[in-house]
């Protein structure tokens, strides 16, 4: 299994409640897509996986190993296995992308390689072929300020596809793109993990997309997991249930002001 979590629950410091009782086996080389309305806790559930943050109840184990049971160096190579796409990737402005793609390798990286690279690109082939990929191959010299938010999300999946790891956790990766370019850029995302055997979690606001490109799709509402399901077994009345509430309130009513009238006194 590459993860699996058992009772899990996170309660925030202000005593909101995050996630409750998630219990979740997740297979190698699955394809998952996260869903669910705004709040639901898909970002902190990826979070967890990611080791950002330590679960308030209950276990989670990933790549085989009990990341909270082990030593802070420990738990840092556990964490270069694992590739985390932002949904606005933290690539320094002033950065070359270039840079910023060789810099998914750090964590594999001895100090000195890592520090070499900051003053001259050490494997430029390969962060080329990696932004090749996402169609981006051409902007290999550009800084990353001067690339648009849809590039941006594009560089950050090639950059996490250059660091190779066993797992990808995406939190809403294609939200800057158009509906085009997004499903290409999934099938891309897809296409690579399936390519690998890396196992791959992506949290999404877009339904259609969860549905057509990814094999297996969980609904999470309030901190819950409402169903779990392969995506041609999901039903209209489920999502209905999933988004209940979320839908867009009625435009409100737009009263016009009289018009103004102004008196002219009478000379």
């Amino acid at each position: 299994m590459t993860v699996t979590l058992q009772g899990v629950g996170l309660t925030h410091a202000n005593g909101q409640v995050a996630l409750s009782d998630i219990d979740l086996t997740i297979n190698a080389a699955e394809r998952i897509a996260i869903i669910g309305p705004s709040g639901a806790g898909k970002t902190t559930l990826l979070r967890l996986l990611a080791t950002s943050l330590q679960p308030s109840t209950g276990s989670i184990s990933l790549l085989e190993q009990q990341p909270w049971a082990l030593s802070a160096s420990q738990r840092q190579r556990l964490r270069a296995r694992i590739g985390l796409i932002h949904q606005a990737p933290p690539l320094p402005p002033r950065q070359r992308v270039v840079t910023a793609i060789l810099a998914g390798k750090l964590g594999a990286w001895s100090l000195l390689k890592s520090l070499l690279n900051l003053f001259y690109p050490v494997d430029i082939t390969g962060a080329q072929a990696a932004l090749a990929r996402l169609d981006l191959a051409d902007k290999l010299f550009e800084r990353c300020d001067q690339l648009s938010g849809g590039q941006l999300q594009r560089a950050g999946i090639a950059r996490v596809l250059y660091q190779g790891p066993q797992l990808i956790l995406a939190d809403e990766p294609v939200s800057a793109m158009d509906p085009v370019l997004a499903g290409h850029t999934l099938s891309v995302l897809n296409n690579e993990a399936a390519a690998r055997g890396v196992t791959l979690l992506a949290s999404l606001h877009a339904v259609d997309l969860a549905m057509a490109h990814f094999p297996r799709v969980i609904g999470v509402r309030a901190g819950r997991i409402m169903f779990d399901l392969p995506s041609d077994q999901i039903s209209p009345e489920q999502l209905d249930t999933l988004y209940a509430n979320e839908k867009l309130q009625p435009t409100p009513e737009v009263i016009t002001p009289p018009p103004l009238v102004v008196q002219i006194p009478r000379c």
